[in-house]
């Protein structure tokens, strides 16, 4: 009995009608002759109430729902929630679906109305965005039913309690790999650098066989030796790449619901991804006041799953990130000189001076690749007009933070570091550029 109370609601429309009715009862004192029609209709909206529970509680078990989306979700994407509901109710009925998002998205009531059809299935599709990764928790799928007459609706709670984990972006990732692999890069702002000399190392001379190129024809070697002789190369050895990500308080900054640190994740995917496509090894390294974490260079075949269930589980304590860590790591576990892109953020040239000198020992070691975040919100306030004093100070103090990041560039590159000003969204573009342009000077 207790579940017919929970499941059995009221409608609008019939606190509609008994708002009319109490109306016309107060009228009828001042005219009698409405006492006893008012009286009729109560009864009949007695009727009608009672033959509508009836009709809507003639089985248990009339409507189901199921709620198909997938295990993981790609953090700062639109990923797509589909809900398929079926009625069993010999007639049509109207029905207003309620999906139990999870509290993360901070929805008070996905839903959707619809009219369903004895025994049609009918589609309900909706998209989430995530912008923190982790665990996130569907409730129950709330089905509310009501016939046309609709004085009373019955809840359904069907489908089951489902956990999804937000991982970093793995969308981002495929999508700048199949450009890639399709040459379509440029299309997205990433740029294709010619390459300075050749990638291939000479090994040795050997005789000519049929399908050689005949471009590597040595004939010096030919005349001594009477036959064709060929130049034999191997391909250039594998470098290694590793993102480093700063978790550290200034990497907490939100920018479009996503925070620099996640930013610096999603891109730290993507890169290793192409970075082991292109036949190098890639690792990741994590650290705020020290190294959180550390996954050695490989180009094995399990390697950018490691690289991605790495990156999903990283956390942050909103602490001050010590640089000087970071280089005792490096040199400790680092032996082979690496690519090392360091996904960090300076607001003032002051805090980079602070660790200037951590950053130039690694630089000594390793192509050390130094990437900070333009402040976006900041530009937006310089490019509005200012209409009062107190805006135009504001403006200012504006245009002084993006000085202050461009002397920040300035004096890292001053100090031999590779150094790249980036926004937020344009973070994997611009990196996958400066990874290629690297790479295509032979400088990794």
């Amino acid at each position: 009995m207790s579940g017919f109370f929970r499941s059995y609601f009221f409608t609008e429309r019939l606190y509609a009608a008994l708002g009319i009715l109490i109306g016309l009862f107060l009228l009828s004192y001042a005219l009698p002759w409405l006492f006893y029609p008012v009286e009729l209709a109560t009864y009949l909206l007695l009727v009608a109430l009672i033959g509508d529970s009836v009709v809507l509680y003639q089985k248990r078990k009339l409507i189901s729902a199921e709620r198909r989306t997938a295990e993981k979700y790609s953090n700062g994407d639109a990923n797509l929630v589909g809900i398929i509901v079926e009625s069993k109710y010999p007639f049509p009925v109207s029905v207003k679906v309620i999906d139990e998002v999870p509290v993360q998205f901070q929805l008070r009531e996905q839903s959707f109305d619809a009219m369903l059809l004895p025994f049609t299935p009918v589609n309900f599709n909706y998209e989430l965005r995530p912008v923190k990764r982790g665990a996130y928790v569907f409730g129950l799928i709330n089905i509310m039913v009501s016939t046309k007459l609709g004085l009373v609706q019955r809840r359904f709670q069907e489908g089951e309690t489902i956990e999804v984990a937000v991982y970093p972006s793995y969308v981002q990732m495929r999508k700048y790999e199949l450009l890639a692999i399709s040459n379509q890069l440029k299309e997205f702002g990433v740029k294709k650098i010619r390459r300075i000399g050749n990638n291939m190392e000479f090994e040795q001379i050997k005789n000519y066989v049929s399908g050689d190129d005949y471009r590597k024809v040595n004939w010096k070697a030919t005349a001594r030796k009477g036959q064709l002789m060929v130049n034999q190369y191997q391909e250039e050895r594998s470098q290694h790449v590793y993102s480093v990500v700063d978790k550290g308080r200034m990497m907490q900054q939100p920018f479009e619901g996503l925070s620099l640190l996640d930013y610096a994740i999603n891109a730290s995917l993507a890169i290793s991804n192409i970075a082991l496509k292109k036949g190098d090894k890639a690792g990741v390294v994590t650290f705020q006041q020290k190294v959180n974490s550390f996954l050695p260079s490989s180009s094995r075949n399990i390697q950018l799953n490691l690289i991605l269930e790495h990156l999903y589980k990283q956390k942050t304590a909103y602490k001050e990130a010590d640089f000087g860590r970071l280089y005792a790591t490096l040199r400790r576990k680092v032996n082979q000189r690496s690519l090392v892109l360091l996904y960090t953020n300076f607001e003032s040239l002051s805090s980079m001076q602070r660790q200037l000198a951590s950053l130039q020992k690694i630089a000594k070691q390793h192509l050390l690749v130094c990437i900070i975040f333009e402040n976006t919100e900041v530009d937006d306030l310089i490019n509005s007009p200012a209409i009062d004093m107190e805006q135009v100070y504001t403006k200012g103090i504006a245009e002084q933070l993006v000085y202050e990041k461009k002397l920040i560039v300035k004096e890292l590159k001053a100090h031999g570091i590779q150094t790249v000003l980036t926004k937020p969204k344009d973070l994997t573009v611009n990196t996958i550029n400066k990874y290629l342009e690297l790479k295509s000077r032979g400088l990794i």
